[in-house]
């Protein structure tokens, strides 16, 4: 029979326990009246933790920058769209879950900290600055071990890593390297393959060539023995026993990620496909983790994109649900936590014109994200000089926004613009025709608190909407809000309460019996 090794936590929990029980012993029975019942059950509560059965299959979902109002106004949006604009709540797969938690987020520098930092905490369980990939504050020497590090060389599990942002992103990066800056992107791109973790799948590498004086990302990604696939194809058609693979996004986005859900073509791969393939390689006897993060949700809520936010938390939904229906197969050995590293964006459900109404309805309209105007339309604008009213007829057809002027007014219902969001969409045009985007130390505080530092005409765009739609954002960062932490199946009970991030690391740690 093999030995029960009991960690330092469970340990400590016993030795406690055992003190209980002994001062409850000697100390007046009067005293004492109600303490024999909550001795037994703090008892029963940490002998069930000693001999606990351990989840093999371990599924951990990341929505960058998803906070409760992400979240909710995904499921008022999904609700109400479903329900003719009647006020209904839709559930997401995940927002099912038995177990719910909320996490605190700051990191060693700040309250609003950034992926690097928060992912550090969730994956190795320490706190480090902003912009820190598994190393120790301030010095930045000393390496963290990550839990995916730990599950892997202790335990025999395969692991998972997807993103829909780029694979050496700092969220992704943060289960498998250890850099002083999350701007290190080639270093991290060979940690990437020295990982030697079985599946990676996600965005392009953002520094792909280095230098230039070595071998690229994917080379050394292929010289380590991976699978190097770049191709929808390619993709669909590995199988089982496949070996290590590493599957980069034939279509990509903005930044050389994934597209964003709601730009993705027919067919065309998405969060969800990149789970459901995951399943399939990592599938074995011992176990697995798989790490996903939706990391796009991150970059809509930067942008202030209210609609490109809501679609990418439903395609996480979708991707959630594949694990749930891996979770149905095995009940017994499977976990599954659904969280977020941060919040991004300060996004409110409520705007000042809008009072006590939503109209949530109006962001079905949206029929791109705010990249994919940029890419497609915005460019040739600039190009071009193309006149304002010639502008917002893409606009009309993209947004539903419409002109006073415009032959179609009287059917535009409460996307019909006043003169007053004219005037602001005409001088963010205006500043668009001129000069374009900009970083912030180049602009003027009104034209940063304005469009922050993307095109201003698709940021007008977006802030017109949402504000006609009920939902604006404070912010063009991330914020101090604490997130939720959702869980199923094998020890999710573990995951209640309030807590902080690095709790999650902790617990897994100890669900898993790992050192």
């Amino acid at each position: 029979m093999k030995e029960h090794k009991m960690s330092r936590r469970n340990f400590l929990k016993v030795g406690a326990v055992a003190s209980a029980a002994g001062l409850m012993t000697a100390a007046p029975v009067a005293a004492n009246a109600a303490a024999p019942a909550a001795s037994t059950a703090a008892d029963e509560e940490n002998c069930v933790g000693l001999f606990q059965k351990k989840p093999k299959y371990i599924f951990l979902f990341i929505g960058d920058g998803m906070g409760t109002a992400q979240i909710q106004s995904a499921r008022f949006y999904q609700g109400t769209v479903t329900n003719n604009g009647a006020i209904t709540e839709a559930e997401l797969s995940f927002t099912q879950f038995p177990e719910v938690g909320s996490v605190t987020t700051y990191d060693s520098t700040s309250f609003c900290p950034d992926s690097a930092s928060t992912a550090t905490s969730i994956a190795s369980g320490k706190k480090t600055e902003s912009g820190v990939i598994n190393m120790c504050p301030w010095t930045r020497d000393v390496p963290y071990e990550t839990i995916a590090e730990k599950l892997h060389k202790q335990k025999g599990y395969k692991v998972g890593i997807v993103s829909t942002v780029n694979i050496d992103h700092a969220t992704p990066a943060a289960f498998y390297a250890h850099q002083k800056t999350r701007k290190n992107y080639y270093q991290i791109g060979v940690e990437l393959a020295n990982s030697g973790f079985e599946y990676f799948a996600g965005g392009e590498f953002q520094k792909v060539n280095g230098d230039g004086t070595g071998p690229d990302n994917h080379t050394v990604a292929a010289n380590a023995g991976y699978n190097v696939v770049t191709t929808q194809a390619g993709a669909a058609a590995l199988t089982a026993g496949a070996g290590k693979t590493l599957i980069i996004a034939e279509n990509l986005g903005d930044g050389k990620a994934m597209n964003y859900a709601m730009d993705a073509a027919n067919g065309e791969w998405q969060l969800t496909d990149y789970v459901k393939k995951g399943i399939e390689l990592l599938n074995n006897k011992k176990g697995f983790f798989l790490m996903t993060e939706s990391g796009k949700i991150d970059w809509a809520c930067h942008a202030n994109d209210a609609a490109a936010s809501i679609h990418d938390v439903i395609e996480m939904h979708n991707a959630v649900q594949a694990a749930v229906e891996f979770y149905a197969q095995h009940p017994d050995d499977t976990l599954i936590l659904v969280t977020a590293d941060h919040e991004t964006g300060g996004l409110g459900i409520g705007y000042k014109t809008t009072n006590y109404d939503t109209f949530l309805t109006n962001l079905a309209h949206q029929k791109m994200s705010y990249a994919k105007f940029d890419s497609t339309y915005v460019n040739n604008y600039v190009k071009n000089q193309t006149p304002f009213e010639t502008a917002m007829q893409d606009v009309k057809a993209n947004f539903g926004l419409t002109l006073p002027a415009d032959p179609d007014a009287a059917n535009a219902g409460k996307l019909l613009l006043t003169d007053y969001e004219v005037e602001n969409l005409r001088t963010a045009y205006e500043r668009t025709l001129k000069v374009g985007s900009s970083s912030q130390s180049k602009m003027s505080q009104q034209d940063y608190e304005l469009y922050g530092t993307y095109i201003p005409f698709s940021m007008a765009i977006c802030h017109t909407i949402n504000h006609k739609s009920g939902v604006d954002h404070t912010t063009y960062a991330h914020t101090g809000a604490m997130v939720n932490l959702y869980a199923r199946g094998q020890g999710a009970d573990k995951f209640r309460g309030v807590y902080d991030n690095t709790e999650i690391f902790h617990k897994l740690a100890e669900l898993t019996d790992v050192q």
